[in-house]
């Protein structure tokens, strides 16, 4: 008797989130994140204010550094907070 298995679609559910594209591309070809877009900025961190690593972004590690960069850009210029605020 041969067991029949269920689909893996049924099985398993996935509670990620989408993949997020932040990163553009200038007219000159280069790769580049923004860090007075701070709407999409927000998208890439956490609850807490922490920035989600690139597990969940769906970033690259050139995209992630970048991304880590213009957040802390944003942070020091009072664009983003450094924390969320405690209510």
């Amino acid at each position: 008797m041969a067991r029949e298995r269920p689909e893996r679609a049924e099985k398993f559910q996935t509670f990620s989130r989408p993949k997020i594209k932040i990163a553009r591309t200038s007219t000159s070809g280069k790769i580049y994140i923004d860090y007075k877009d701070t709407e999409s900025l927000k998208k890439m961190l956490s609850g807490n204010g922490k920035i989600l690593s690139r597990k969940r972004t769906g970033a690259t590690a050139m995209e992630q550094r970048m991304i880590a960069q213009a957040v802390k850009r944003a942070r020091y210029m009072s664009l983003l907070p450094y924390v969320t605020a405690i209510v």
